[in-house]
């Protein structure tokens, strides 16, 4: 028997009082999966990972989360819950008052009793795996910008999620860094079986890490493609995704295994 899904969406819309954004919704994220939102500017991506990660209530349907309805759970349930979640949000958004440490440990200080012996020990550690274990007193204004996107991902692993959300996690950085960055998620999600779901639309970035995805057409509100982003540029035929998927000829990556706060 094939596993069940780690996140199920079903006939989800979502939107503002005033408009719609996406309706009719339904896709799977496979456990252990790097996921993809893929889209055009303005179709809705960043708000379907808003509706995701507990920022905005779909106007209906349901997002399951292993067997728990998400936002069908009390407010309590809920906020348990997306304590499994990890949050990259675009250029990181590191408190600029903060060391790079500092900005780590904030969940660790605000969400758990742990000591700040403890608190150290884990934030040496979060930073080792990204590779900023010499750079915790830095503050972030004096980082790079793939460091800061490598530090606020060190800070969504902060709790040890089992799901990681990205939101245009390689955007702004040039091709070298965005394919470290490309390189760490791939190495978190084997090395730690997390389940990773990002919004993004660098080519390289999708064809290179991502196994599955969903695409987003602003004009039709709604998923006109799913699968692998390599499977639909080889062979989807709906004229908006051939069009998102070839703007840009890369060199195809050996087969893998942006919200506002």
């Amino acid at each position: 028997m094939p596993a069940p899904p780690k996140i199920k969406v079903s006939g989800l819309s979502i939107g503002y009082p005033d408009r719609v954004i996406q309706h009719d919704l339904s896709f799977s994220v496979a456990s252990g999966a790097i996921f993809a939102i893929m889209g055009g500017s303005g179709c809705g991506k960043s708000t379907l990972l808003k509706a995701m990660i507990g920022l905005l209530r779909p106007t209906r349907g349901r997002i399951d989360v292993d067997d728990d309805d998400y936002w069908g759970a009390s407010d309590a349930r809920r906020t348990e819950i997306g304590r499994r979640f990890g949050v990259l949000f675009q250029g990181g958004a590191l408190w600029s008052g903060m060391s790079t440490a500092d900005n780590v440990a904030l969940p660790l200080r605000m969400l758990t009793a742990l000591d700040e012996g403890s608190i150290g020990e884990l934030v040496r550690l979060k930073l080792s795996l990204v590779g900023l274990e010499n750079d915790g007193d830095v503050m972030p204004d004096a980082l790079s910008g793939g460091m800061r996107k490598r530090a606020g991902l060190a800070r969504a692993l902060a709790l040890d999620p089992e799901i990681l959300f990205f939101d245009e996690p390689s955007a702004g950085l040039d091709p070298i860094a965005a394919r470290r960055l490309d390189d760490l998620i791939v190495d978190l999600r084997d090395g730690f079986g997390v389940t990773v779901v990002m919004v993004s639309h660098e080519l390289s970035s999708l064809l290179g890490i991502c196994d599955s995805g969903i695409f987003l057409d602003a004009d039709r509100k709604t998923a006109i493609a799913h699968g692998a982003p390599r499977a639909l540029l080889e062979s989807c035929d709906d004229p908006t995704v051939k069009a998102f998927m070839n703007r840009a000829r890369v060199p195809l990556q050996p087969d893998p295994a942006g919200v506002a706060p």
